[in-house]
């Protein structure tokens, strides 16, 4: 996939890589700026009994992305950044056939915060929208 990267943590065994699989992300210009895109592609194992998407990993992508936008348009350590706020708005259902991705947008960056915002899409299909704060490591 020309122009992405992988979001890996060193440790498959955690919750990244155990739960929610290979990711990919990328830096893009969108509509009011540089943004983040991080894909995952679904498996059953993410559905729920409706044999959709389960909200749980639309919040874990959400959650995720916001570290990979942090990593990717901003100028912090994800690895020890915890996030202070997360509001997440369910708009559709996410299908197990095509790849899901959290587009994500900094709205501002101070020394220790970064705003954020972002949808959920599977083309031109909206499953999530969202906003978040991050508080970056210490030290920063």
């Amino acid at each position: 996939m020309p122009g992405w990267f992988t979001w890996d943590l060193v440790d498959d065994t955690r919750f990244n890589g155990a739960v929610m699989g290979r990711m990919w992300t990328r830096r893009e210009a969108g509509p009011a700026g540089q943004q983040c895109r991080l894909r995952m592609i679904p498996e059953r194992k993410h559905t729920n009994l409706q044999e959709m998407i389960h909200g749980a990993v639309t919040l874990s992508l959400i959650d995720i992305s916001l570290f990979a936008a942090l990593r990717t348009l901003g100028d912090g350590n994800a690895e020890m950044a915890v996030t202070l706020e997360l509001s997440t708005q369910f708009v559709g259902a996410g299908k197990v056939d095509r790849p899901l991705d959290s587009v994500v947008e900094l709205v501002r960056e101070t020394g220790r915060l970064m705003f954020l915002r972002g949808m959920v899409v599977q083309e031109d299909h909206t499953v999530a929208s969202f906003s978040g704060i991050i508080r970056k490591a210490s030290g920063k």
